[in-house]
């Protein structure tokens, strides 16, 4: 964040049901959770802006980008398969937590008392870099599932795959122009290695006319903790020279 605050005015909000905002019991589909992000942009007067999200973020991202086309100049999506166009190598419902936290209750009933037990396994094992998450990190994470409601809020976005898709396959009938970078991890030891490659890519060239893919070397999942400078870099070649970004 501080590197590419020198060159941009960044804002990066908590999504709902995530850190330290609020918790409401529905609205965590893509189109809900985008309005969000754009009523807070539109509060701060931004009316052109660079967008860039990672994991469950990407869903918001690509929704906000969907309904406020003029809005968004440029779209980085970071290492998600979106619902409705999982690539084939998925199967059809995806990794085992994708049906796992999708599960009403249980996943909360589990977890509760061990979330930071279960967010250090999960995230370490999803990393090809582990010690690029730290116990601080974890800290933070486990502090905020815990919170009243913490679990189940951050499940929600999980439970709204299916109104994703359906939202997703709408999309999809009049592909979005914008332009899109989609970039990938490049090694999951947790689930084998290098598997499945670029899915944002592949998921994206179902609902996009303009994207480009690129694998992040070395990185598995947590492509911003991983490779940070890579990243950024990446950022900067494909936003180009302005002063506002969004993620």
């Amino acid at each position: 964040m501080p590197a590419l605050a020198e060159a941009y005015t960044v804002v990066a909000p908590d999504l709902r049901g995530f850190g330290d905002s609020s918790k409401p019991l529905t609205g965590y589909d893509g189109k809900a959770t985008a309005e969000d992000i754009y009523q807070l942009m539109s509060q701060l007067g931004f009316g052109k802006i660079f967008l860039a999200a990672h994991d469950v973020g990407s869903q918001t991202a690509f929704s906000y980008t969907a309904a406020h086309p003029g809005n968004v100049t440029k779209l980085v999506i970071m290492d998600f398969p979106f619902p409705g166009f999982l690539p084939s190598a998925f199967g059809q419902n995806g990794p085992w937590w994708f049906s796992f936290y999708q599960t009403r209750d249980i996943p909360e009933i589990l977890l509760q008392g061990k979330e930071r037990e279960y967010i250090s396994w999960f995230m370490k094992g999803l990393a090809y870099n582990p010690s690029a998450i730290t116990d601080e990190d974890i800290n933070v994470w486990a502090n905020h599932a815990d919170d009243p409601g913490g679990l189940r809020a951050q499940f929600e976005h999980f439970r709204a795959f299916p109104v994703d898709a359906e939202q997703n396959k709408e999309t999809a009938k009049s592909k979005i122009t914008t332009p899109i970078l989609a970039l990938g991890g490049d090694i999951y030891p947790a689930l084998g290695g290098d598997y499945p490659g670029n899915f944002a890519f592949s998921s994206l060239q179902s609902l996009a006319t303009n994207v480009k893919g690129i694998t992040v070397p070395l990185s598995g999942h947590w492509i911003p903790e991983e490779q940070p400078k890579f990243v950024i870099d990446q950022l900067l070649k494909f936003f180009g020279n302005s002063t506002d970004i969004s993620k």
